[in-house]
């Protein structure tokens, strides 16, 4: 039988599958649901410094009579708490009833609480924490250079400060995505997902208002993902790739680890499927290993990625027009 065992962050994990951040691992009884299916190790739903101070807001607008600055301060400071204590409870939960890594998750905006939050993570048991970055970028005068350089002072300062494995979730948006992974790698990170999958607007024609694109993602999102992996994971082999976003079945995990994907992160199937998806990821993987004749994920691993083919260029290739002469 094939052993699907993996590491990822130096951690071990059973498979490479882990389920990504999102709600689906915001409760000890949903993260159950998900190590029974066989999930590998579980990224929990990120804890916001956005949605902190949207609830501390919240209070402050319900409540009355703070015209002390010590009152306001109070409720700033236990509204603020209260939340990261949750959160932190979660953790040690998680980790005191199941046997997978746990994998924190963070996105802040101020590099004080990227700090403090990280350091009250690892000491309430986290195996790694996974830093949720993502920045839109809409000053016409800076430069890209400036744009990156948030990613790596942010990974300089919490890396660190804490002694546990710290990866980085990335956006698409990159003008040279191989040089920011690099820089990335020599600067804490131990790991890097690719890719975030974040809120993008939508336009009502009929109400002439914003609203949200679709939330989930589909089997096409993948392609994009699998380029990157493929590249960046010849390019660049000193750092763990988590492929995320467009991962909706088994064929998908093991594209993702052909392309020279360290684990695969899975949500939007598991939203529209349940935590059978898992399973049945987990069996497909299992039995095409032992239908190949892999005896591990490293047999195989990375072995069609951009170095490992004939024509890399085939990674590269932007144009449709080959494929797309015979419509005309």
């Amino acid at each position: 039988m094939a052993n699907l065992e993996t590491k990822y962050l130096g951690l071990n994990l059973k498979n490479p599958i882990v389920v990504s951040s999102s709600g689906l691992t915001n409760s000890v009884e949903k993260i159950g649901k998900l190590v029974e299916a066989g999930a590998g190790a579980v990224v929990l739903k990120s804890l916001f410094e956005e949605q902190i101070n949207h609830e501390v807001n919240n209070v402050i607008y319900k409540g009355e009579g703070f015209d002390y600055p010590e009152a306001l301060d109070y409720v700033k400071g236990y509204t603020r708490d209260n939340s990261v204590n949750e959160y932190l409870k979660l953790i040690k939960e998680t980790k005191a009833k199941y046997d997978i890594p746990v994998i924190a998750s963070i996105n802040c905006y101020s590099a004080d609480e990227w700090v403090d939050f990280a350091r009250q993570i690892e000491a309430s048991g986290a195996d790694a924490l996974e830093l949720n970055v993502f920045i839109v970028n809409t000053d016409k005068n800076s430069e890209a250079g400036d744009y990156e350089k948030i990613y790596y002072e942010v990974l300089n300062n919490v890396s660190q400060i804490i002694s546990i494995p710290v990866s980085i979730k990335l956006g698409l948006y990159f003008s040279n995505l191989v040089s920011v992974v690099n820089k990335i790698s020599v600067s804490g990170a131990k790991g890097v997902v690719m890719f975030n999958r974040f809120y993008e607007p939508d336009i009502d024609i009929d109400k002439l208002s914003l609203t949200s694109a679709e939330v989930f993602s589909s089997p096409a999102d993948m392609r994009r993902t699998l380029r990157w992996v493929a590249i960046v994971s010849e390019k660049i082999q000193n750092i763990d790739i988590s492929a995320s976003t467009g991962v909706h079945n088994g064929e998908g995990v093991i594209k993702q680890l052909l392309a020279g994907a360290t684990t695969v992160q899975v949500c939007s199937a598991i939203y529209k499927g349940g935590a059978k998806v898992v399973t049945e990821m987990v069996q497909k993987l299992e039995s095409w290993m032992d239908d190949k004749g892999f005896k591990s994920v490293e047999e195989f691993r990375g072995s069609m990625n951009y170095g490992k083919i004939g024509d890399p260029h085939l990674y590269e290739r932007a144009q449709f027009m080959r494929y797309f002469s015979s419509h005309e």
